[in-house]
């Protein structure tokens, strides 16, 4: 289904456009196209296909689905798999989006997943300043904004964790525990298979060769991976979103992997995630 298209030129939204008008807009300068679409169809896909001139590899993962995190290049083209994480009664589902990036356009491409990106959309277009850096900009605001909504989620986490602690030896209650500690740690599976590929793959967009389409927009992605549930937390007095997250660290970044099960107390629920010690100059 389709969401927006529009077309952009020097950062200011130039028109809402018909599909079928995409190519011809590709044809102008300083000109880009953004579309964004939810739960495509191969038949919508084969169209942005013929439009954009999108590699089939990556046409046939986003048909297929089911990805893990990552970022591919195609020659002068990206594509772009994140993981969006929801609670739905309970229990974390994952959906996915699929993100196409070419020098003069955006797709992104919706799957599963109940929360929108109109909110990305808005704030690009009140700075067009940094508009105009073109669609490597979008596909940072809109990994942004992926990374952006794990924290509520592991917030919730370090509570049910603390809860846990707090009555892991209670008497009568071990068989409850043990299934609440279960159930707890699927969800921190879950999350680590989202957070840490994707941190790994963002980190080709701001060091050594960057693709050219992320160019203008490389220190911005390094900005994506030091604030994310990998790394450490920063000020959240910024109005960036990046700067607005909540204030966590993650012990199982991509170079700190926990070495084994005997490390944690016996009868303790151990935690992914931690607020950085006073000592740590947090």
């Amino acid at each position: 289904m389709l969401i927006n298209c529009t077309a952009y030129q020097h950062g200011r939204k130039l028109a809402d456009l018909p599909v079928e008008d995409i190519s011809d807009y590709l044809q102008q300068p300083d000109t880009f196209v953004w579309v964004a679409l939810k739960d495509a169809t191969p038949g919508e896909l084969a169209v942005m296909k013929e439009e954009f001139g999108l590699h089939e590899l990556a046409v046939e993962d986003a048909n297929h689905g089911h990805q893990r995190p990552k970022v591919e290049e195609y020659d002068d083209e990206l594509f772009a798999v994140m993981h969006l994480v929801e609670e739905r009664e309970g229990s974390l589902e994952v959906g996915e989006v699929h993100v196409f990036v070419g020098p003069n356009y955006i797709l992104s491409v919706r799957n599963n997943s109940n929360r929108d990106f109109l909110g990305v959309r808005a704030r690009c277009e009140r700075e067009p300043k940094m508009l105009a850096k073109g669609s490597g900009y979008v596909f940072y605001a809109l990994m942004d904004a992926v990374v952006d909504r794990y924290f509520p989620l592991i917030e919730k986490l370090e509570t049910e964790v603390e809860t846990l602690e707090e009555r892991i030896f209670t008497k009568g209650a071990a068989r409850s525990n043990i299934r609440r500690l279960y159930r707890l740690k699927r969800k921190v599976t879950l999350l680590k298979h989202a957070v840490l590929p994707l941190m790994e793959a963002a980190g080709k967009l701001h060091s050594g060769r960057v693709p050219e389409v992320c160019a203008k927009s490389r220190h911005y992605f390094r900005d994506v991976t030091t604030t994310s549930p990998a790394s450490t937390r920063r000020s959240t007095a910024s109005a960036t979103p990046s700067a607005r997250r909540s204030r966590w660290t993650c012990r199982w970044s991509p170079s700190t992997r926990p070495r084994s099960a005997s490390a944690s107390r016996p009868g303790r629920a151990s935690s992914p995630w931690r607020r950085p010690s006073p000592a740590s100059g947090a």
